[in-house]
């Protein structure tokens, strides 16, 4: 895989330079959704230090995905399934943003806003990957959700996100009158999930989304500061921005005994 970096709009250089100045933002001419192993040597022609992430295997239950497990060692790994286009580094030195292949053929006003939300990202300090997030809560997350290792990790990514996205979407909000080309792809990306956010409850009544997948949607728009059904809206507060995991822990406890409690009540 090639990599090469990417001209940036005024715009773009302007959120790079107040939120990530070091990064570098390439193009991929491949698609992955975990960079390939051999991609890693081309990297090492670009970046000046590579510092792979590690986490103690104590965070991990037995069940864990390959890839989490991979994640937590000391291999470089970067990008996790379902990343998106867009995938983002800082355990390189200098951080990289990565366009993948597969943007070909998305709007170029919306591609910027992704490119920005990788930069906006990088610049917040954050883990890189739900794992660094959760730490050694991430058994008590899976033991609560009872869903298996696949399904938990796509709840724990959706979480992740989401408490990310409370931070995010301050910035975005700024963008009003500064920078309006991202700001109104922002809006219109809210604005099309809307209608998916308002049939939830509905969705998921009827089986049409399980809760791995109502959680990714609902989580998906606290950073565009959608009005969230219950129980997601208890997701889109100050109480999780300041208490993170533990917070997310004990919201997934509270909603499978909801839940549970109903079964039962209508037996």
């Amino acid at each position: 895989m090639r990599f090469e970096e990417r001209p940036l709009s005024p715009a773009l250089s302007r959120v790079r330079e107040k939120h990530a100045p070091d990064a570098l933002v390439l193009d991929c001419d491949g698609d992955f959704e975990t960079l390939p192993r051999e991609a890693l040597d081309d990297l090492a022609l670009i970046v000046e230090d590579v510092s792979p992430t590690s986490h103690p295997d104590e965070w991990l239950p037995e069940d864990a995905p390959a890839i989490l497990r991979r994640y937590a060692g000391s291999d470089l790994v970067v990008g996790t399934p379902g990343a998106g286009s867009i995938a983002w580094t800082t355990q390189t030195a200098p951080p990289l943003c990565f366009v993948k292949a597969r943007i070909e053929g998305v709007p170029e006003g919306f591609v910027d806003f992704l490119i920005a939300e990788a930069l906006v990202e990088v610049g917040l300090d954050v883990p890189e990957q739900f794992l660094g997030f959760f730490e050694e809560a991430y058994p008590a997350l899976a033991r609560a959700t009872g869903l298996g290792p696949n399904a938990t990790y796509q709840v724990a990514t959706a979480l992740f996100a989401g408490w990310r996205g409370l931070s995010t979407r301050e910035v975005f909000a700024g963008w009003d009158g500064e920078e309006p080309t991202l700001y109104d792809a922002w809006v219109d990306a809210g604005e099309r999930l809307e209608g998916r956010i308002g049939e939830l409850p509905s969705l998921i009544a009827t089986n049409e989304l399980d809760f791995a997948e109502a959680t990714e949607l609902a989580c998906s728009a606290i950073k565009h500061g959608l009005d969230l059904p219950a129980p997601f809206g208890a997701l889109d507060t100050k109480a999780y921005r300041d208490h993170g995991a533990p917070f997310a822990v004990r919201w997934v406890e509270k909603t499978f005994d909801a839940v549970e409690g109903d079964d039962d009540s209508s037996r």
